[in-house]
């Protein structure tokens, strides 16, 4: 009997293992479709693009398109900002997220968690109500037309003091009271103790930070006048005009632009895995 039940619950297990698999499968590819078509569009010639299937593959493979897109904006110049306010701001998510999520975890104060729970509902106000408050803000500290206005307004994250605050409340509380016999500030148990070990959560919260403000194209386009100030997402908008849109150039944008993405996902994708193996452990 015994037997007959183990065989039973392998063969469940392997079941819903199968399911599992083809359903999140079924998601993967779902999900890179938009991108194979936007590489296979971009390789297409513009007399190519519409007349034949959205997956037919043109041969020889058509890279004017990658060539032009140089001489119609400066593509450099805009990744160069992009770049610029990217790393600004992913640094700036890291140490302000990681001290608010360390003295939510860790330190003991009158209202902590009540405070805590003010600062995670802030997430649930979507986007667009915010959009004329930081405008207005942004324009009586006169950050308008300037890449401070994009810096100042994306600084701080509350998903990212929540994801920092979960993965501080992982560490047992022995080796805090270790270090304070040891004669360690709080200061100092956050600067020796968590963040040399927190590798994994702080690649995962700079990458999703560096990915956000990459990809970020209201933002710019509401506060950015100027265009040597433009991004490459604000840049990109500008192949497209009023009665004509040349859709393989467009996409030929697109596919550089995502592309230091893609590599930079897969060169941390393994801190990106093992900081969501720890974040749900405590609530």
């Amino acid at each position: 009997m015994s037997n007959q039940k183990d065989n039973k619950n392998s063969f469940q297990m392997q079941v819903f293992k199968t399911i599992s698999i083809t359903i999140l499968a079924f998601g993967a590819i779902t999900m890179i479709i938009p991108f194979v078509w936007s590489v296979i569009t971009s390789l297409k010639s513009a007399e190519n693009i519409f007349s034949h299937s959205a997956f037919w593959i043109q041969f020889p493979p058509d890279f004017s398109a990658y060539k032009q897109i140089w001489e119609r904006i400066p593509l450099l110049k805009y990744a160069g900002n992009t770049l610029k306010v990217a790393l600004i701001v992913t640094i700036g998510q890291l140490i302000t997220s990681s001290l608010a999520g360390f003295a939510f975890a860790r330190l003991k104060f009158p209202g902590r968690d009540k405070l805590f729970f003010v600062y995670i509902a802030t997430m649930m106000v979507p986007g667009m109500v915010l959009l004329i408050p930081n405008f207005i803000v942004m324009k009586n500290l006169g950050a308008i037309n300037t890449h401070w206005a994009l810096i100042l307004a994306s600084v701080g994250s509350a998903f990212g003091t929540f994801l920092m605050r979960q993965f501080f409340l992982t560490f047992p509380s022995e080796l805090e009271d270790a270090a304070k016999l040891d004669g360690c500030n709080p200061f100092m148990i956050y600067w020796h103790i968590l963040l040399p070990n927190s590798k994994p959560i702080l690649t995962t919260l700079g990458l999703m930070a560096f990915q956000g403000i990459w990809n970020d194209f209201q933002w710019p386009l509401i506060v950015l006048n100027s265009a040597s100030k433009r991004t490459l997402q604000l840049g990109l908008s500008y192949l497209m005009s009023e009665y004509y849109t040349d859709w393989g150039l467009l996409m030929a944008g697109s596919v550089l632009t995502l592309l230091p993405i893609i590599l930079l996902f897969f060169a941390v994708q393994k801190y990106f895995v093992q900081s969501f193996k720890f974040t749900g452990l405590k609530g």
